[in-house]
């Protein structure tokens, strides 16, 4: 097998070639163009640089994988298994509107269910997605299911053959489907499901020769060999902290809810803020019950002048423990205040002003945006995102390494990947650390401070 750097060396030589369009043909182009971004999804750059304050960005610039100017339409959602980058093919015919995608929306699950196998490559993946659930979950499954199509008429429909299985929505019919695509012995990756409690009881399992599992759903933790893809509050936390220690602050507050994820915010939090030469002072667990009165006592008799406080909310309100805190001037001239994604569950509180987040964009799907929009007639939004990068990764693990290049080398290095989400990794333990635009919140608001931060 070639190695991590043989690979990112080979890469980097494809480029100055595809640049010479003056000799090159347009579809030749188009195909190198969309060939490096699977490379580039899918090898670690020859660098570790992630640790570094400025490396992780550096090397790998979301921006870099745009798509060529002009070829905002070239991906078509036609039959995915006859179609190849920069050279759509037509729809089959009798195939009506089970390969079109609606006029304002996204694809709708009876047109789905009637394209649940994508591509003829030897790779072959599983995704699980409730394409037939009531409501936003059903929508946001066929979302993903629209992306899934665009990374595969972009880069894997030579590569994969992915087949995509209805969960609809059902947590229990979710984890039986996902227990047999790990024990079948054919998938080599599974995407999803979008089900947390699914998601968890695999989590549980035991076993070393599964193939590895890029989760979907919301606010799981992760677990070994079943990685969380969508942002975490650990990692929101943490890249909220490194942004501020980024610009000179040093002593930090963590107040986290008391409870299993406790553990797992404050390790992500102190680590990211040891990059910047910046310390957790302390932190403080609290409960929903104590109304935050006791939370925000209990840090003015610890610490003495901290320059800010992270507040992370569970499946909470952090309204109590900013009410509390607003009571004490924070935030203020002297004390920053940092909250979560997870605050963004809900309609944002005048007590958010001034605070500053790090998360995803929900509408900023980076260099396929254009091209979705085009192809789709929807704006994409993050739930297409995080199924075009999976789907995508995969392509490009399948091309660099081939159909058992899906293992703990290749899917947890250090210097990870990037995609329409940004620059992202798998770490150990499952869950994912992302690298994400920074807010603050003005006048109930989100006003964009940076465009990028990642606490690694």
């Amino acid at each position: 097998m070639m190695t991590m750097q043989a690979r990112a060396d080979a890469h980097a030589t494809t480029r100055p070639a595809a640049a010479q369009a003056g000799r090159t043909p347009p579809t030749d182009l188009r195909r190198e163009r969309w060939r490096a971004l699977a490379l580039a999804l899918a090898v670690a750059a020859a660098t570790s640089g992630c640790q570094s304050k400025s490396g992780a960005s550096d090397v790998l610039d979301p921006s870099a994988i745009a798509a060529p100017a002009g070829q905002a339409g070239s991906a078509a959602p036609q039959q995915a298994s006859s179609a190849t980058p920069g050279n759509p093919a037509p729809a089959a015919q009798g195939a009506g509107t089970a390969t079109s995608a609606t006029s304002s929306g996204p694809t709708s699950a009876l047109a789905a269910k009637a394209n649940l196998t994508l591509g003829t490559g030897p790779t072959k993946v599983t995704m699980l997605l409730p394409l037939s659930a009531p409501g936003s979950t059903g929508e946001n499954g066929r979302k993903m299911y629209d992306g899934a199509r665009l990374a595969m008429a972009d880069l894997g429909d030579k590569l994969l053959t992915l087949t995509i299985q209805d969960t609809r929505g059902d947590s229990g019919y979710a984890k039986d489907l996902a227990v047999k695509a790990i024990t079948s012995g054919t998938a080599k990756v599974v995407v999803g499901p979008s089900e947390l409690a699914a998601a968890q009881h695999l989590a549980k399992l035991s076993g070393s020769k599964r193939p590895p599992v890029l989760a979907l759903a919301d606010n799981f933790a992760g677990g070994p060999g079943v990685y969380s893809v969508r942002l975490s509050e650990a990692d929101s936390a943490a890249a909220g902290a490194a942004a501020i220690a980024g610009k000179g602050a040093r002593k930090f507050v963590l107040m986290v809810p008391a409870g299993a994820d406790s553990s797992a915010v404050e390790s992500r939090v102190a680590n990211a803020l040891s990059i910047y030469g910046a310390t957790l002072a302390v932190t403080l667990p609290y409960s929903p019950t104590d109304g935050g009165a006791k939370v925000v006592s209990d840090m003015g008799s610890l610490v003495e002048a901290p320059d800010a406080v992270v507040v992370a909310c569970g499946d909470g309100s952090p309204a109590a423990v900013l009410a509390a805190l607003k009571a004490k001037g924070i935030p203020g001239k002297t004390v920053t205040l940092i909250g979560t994604d997870r605050w963004l569950e809900r309609p944002v509180d005048p007590l958010y002003e001034g605070a500053y987040i790090a998360t995803l964009d929900q509408s900023e799907t980076g260099p396929i945006a254009d091209r979705f929009k085009a192809t789709y007639n929807y704006q994409p939004d993050v739930n297409v995102a995080y199924a075009y990068d999976m789907v995508a990764l995969s392509a490009g693990i399948a091309s660099s390494a081939g159909p058992d290049g899906f293992n703990k080398q290749v899917l947890e290095n250090a210097t990870g990947f990037r995609g329409s989400t940004g620059l992202f990794r798998f770490r150990s333990d499952g869950s994912s650390q992302r690298s994400m635009p920074f807010f603050k919140v003005e006048k109930g608001q989100l006003k964009l401070v940076e465009k990028q931060t990642a606490g690694f």
